[in-house]
């Protein structure tokens, strides 16, 4: 453990490894396939980033957030670490120089999107690396059909091992994982034996509080009011309710920023960037914010809207308090939160009708015959076809999701398509630009030294390579190039998101679309068993918050949190009712036997205090409740 410790202390400064990480260290270094589970800011890099220098060879780390693949790489590049990162957008020639880097240039880790994995190139290049070291799979939850964020394009991940030949151990790590999902994890990544390392998500600083609210807009004003200190995250569902909100605080004093996938990759990285560097106090978001994020000053998390999942809800509240200081997780409930949230079941699986005709009617929008398009890619605008078509998004996508899953279709909502220039005036002219600043006056000299061609068609550029050729920000450079398409002397389109559907299979009449059971049926139970769970947790009034949360996770032996909005209510109960009415209930029931649960009505009490000590009891398995009858459990 000691060569593992001094890589520690030269790269990252530390002494001594936190929670689970040396265990995890230990295993895949060992050459054992691993499963780490860890909350939010247990340090999971730490967990592949070391064993990757200890080991001989490369370690490829798939990772769906592109955000993190380039921040994590720029960072271990500044320890003097060798990495490279493929992503989507990528120019073909910058993925074959990255390729030759691993190939031939002893470098240690390469971060790839699972949907690389599917490329022949990446795929040949794979069988010329010299030595593979570690496989590390992040967001391993995302390989799971029970998953939260389940992600079809993981599935290919245990095709790498037979383009190895030899073994190559797989290190799988997530924030969150139910039980169900911790077995299917290791399945699907084939795992040759089972070692499961795990950290409690017990988050001792962290207050979980449910707050009703009828105005929710207010409450958060009163909110960040109430608790100035640190910055904060807004969660809402839609890109409309970000910005409807972060102009609202803005109106009442608050500086805020909003964040979702719509914006450029740079408009993005700018706000980002500055919530990060406290310019502003809140970031107002959807789901497509946090991942990655790593800032310690969080002291307030508020879910505007109810999230699909405990998972995605424990995920994002656990951004908060990263620091270890006292922080707040806050969920604004009100009475239509329940229908709006169960509308998500019937939103994210429509009825196979509503599908079969989505598909024919793709098909008709993108002008596929019947027994055409098989391998054929096409730029899919999801707005005009649901214009044309009469189809809401919502649904629209959710039906695509499925058909790609079935695999009829490769729906691709995310692809990148890089950012674009082209020089409008002459060349000429560019020399009587007198009043240009000196940093723009670089990026014009950058953009005429790097790229040829750009008087006469649009470019594709990199933001990041022209802040290294002038030694600027990538946010900097983005608002000046849109400077100068302000002042028409270059025509800018900033990087932006072009959804694609590539057709699997040739076109078939609508009637033959079958979605399984296990595509359909069986993830539509789960989804809607996820989101009574979700709702149940809203709307308890009578078990702590972190005990719930706890115990959806499989940690059974835990204690009341002391700080929820629960546990303050229930300090409030007098302890020697709640005493004696256990001592009650533990009385009749002490035959062992079932007792008809109105048996029940005999125990004298206040009722709420009655009902929270049976939840209590049984939550804590004292005593079992099974088709209206109870029973005392043998101890």
């Amino acid at each position: 453990m000691s060569k593992y410790l001094d890589i520690l202390r030269k790269y990252w400064g530390f002494d001594s490894f936190r929670g689970i990480q040396e265990d995890i260290i230990t295993s895949i270094c060992e050459g054992n396939d691993t499963l780490g589970l860890m909350p939010t800011g247990g340090g999971k890099s730490i967990c592949f980033q070391v064993p990757a220098l200890a080991m001989d060879g490369l370690c490829l780390v798939i990772t769906p957030l592109i955000s993190l693949m380039k921040d994590q790489v720029e960072h271990l590049r500044q320890l003097g670490i060798k990495a490279e990162a493929i992503y989507s957008g990528m120019f073909h020639d910058d993925i074959i120089r990255t390729l030759d880097n691993c190939t031939y240039g002893n470098y240690k880790l390469l971060y790839i999107s699972p949907e690389r994995l599917t490329s022949e190139t990446f795929r040949d290049r794979i069988r010329q690396i010299r030595k593979i070291s570690m496989i590390t799979v992040d967001e391993a939850h995302c390989i799971s059909q029970w998953g939260y964020d389940f992600r079809p394009s993981y599935m290919k991940i245990p095709e790498l091992r037979t383009l190895i030949p030899y073994h190559v151990p797989i290190l799988a790590l997530t924030a969150t994982a139910t039980k169900k999902v911790i077995i299917d994890i290791q399945q699907r990544l084939n795992f040759t034996d089972s070692r499961v390392f795990s950290m409690s998500f017990k988050r001792e600083n962290l207050a979980y509080i449910v707050q009703p609210s009828n105005d929710k807009a207010s409450q958060i004003l009163h909110i960040l009011n109430s608790y100035p200190e640190g910055s904060a995250i807004i969660y809402t569902r839609n890109r409309a309710t970000t910005k409807e909100i972060s102009n609202y605080l803005i109106a009442n004093g608050i500086s805020a920023d909003n964040y979702h996938a719509g914006l450029t990759d740079a408009e993005r990285s700018l706000r980002q960037i500055n919530w990060t560097k406290g310019r502003n106090r809140v970031m107002v978001a959807t789901n497509a914010f946090g991942m990655g994020i790593d800032k310690a000053d969080v002291r307030i998390v508020i879910h505007y809207n109810i999230p699909d999942s405990l998972e995605a809800y424990f995920q994002e509240a656990g951004r908060a308090g990263r620091d270890g200081k006292k922080a707040f997780a806050i969920l604004l409930y009100d009475s239509h939160d329940d229908t709006i949230l169960n509308k998500r079941i019937s939103d994210t699986y429509p009825n196979i009708d509503f599908i079969r005709q989505t598909y024919e009617n793709v098909c008709f929008f993108l002008q596929i015959g019947e027994g055409e398009g098989a391998n054929r890619t096409f730029k899919f605008g999801i707005e005009q076809f649901c214009n044309t078509f009469k189809q809401f998004p919502v649904q629209t996508d959710s039906a695509l999701k499925l058909l790609s899953n079935a695999g009829y279709i490769k729906y691709q909502s995310d692809n990148t398509l890089k950012s674009r220039l082209r020089i409008i005036l002459h060349k000429e002219d560019l020399y009587y630009l007198y009043h240009l600043d000196n940093d723009t006056n670089s990026i014009i000299q950058a953009l005429l030294r790097t790229y040829s061609g750009v008087f006469a068609d649009y470019i594709f550029i990199e933001e990041t390579l022209i802040a290294q050729l002038t030694n600027l920000t990538s946010e900097r450079v983005y608002l000046l190039l849109k400077e100068l398409s302000r002042q028409h002397i270059v025509d800018y389109i900033p990087q932006s998101n072009c959804p694609t559907i590539t057709f699997m299979v040739p076109r078939i009449d609508k009637s033959r679309i079958i979605l399984s059971r296990h595509i359909y049926d069986d993830r539509k139970a789960d989804f809607a068993k996820r989101i009574k769970c979700m709702l149940d947790y809203a709307s308890s009034s009578h078990i702590c918050r972190s005990r719930l949360l706890l115990h959806y996770f499989d940690e059974k032996n835990t204690s009341d949190c002391g700080q929820c909005d629960v546990c303050i209510k229930n300090k409030e109960m007098p302890f020697d009712s709640i005493e004696k009415i256990a001592n009650d209930i533990t009385t009749l029931l002490s035959d062992y036997k079932k007792h008809p649960i109105t048996s029940l009505n005999t125990i004298s009490g206040n009722t709420e205090i009655i009902d929270f000590v049976i939840r209590y009891m049984v939550d804590e398995e004292i005593i079992k409740i099974i088709d209206n009858t109870i029973q005392l459990n043998q101890q």
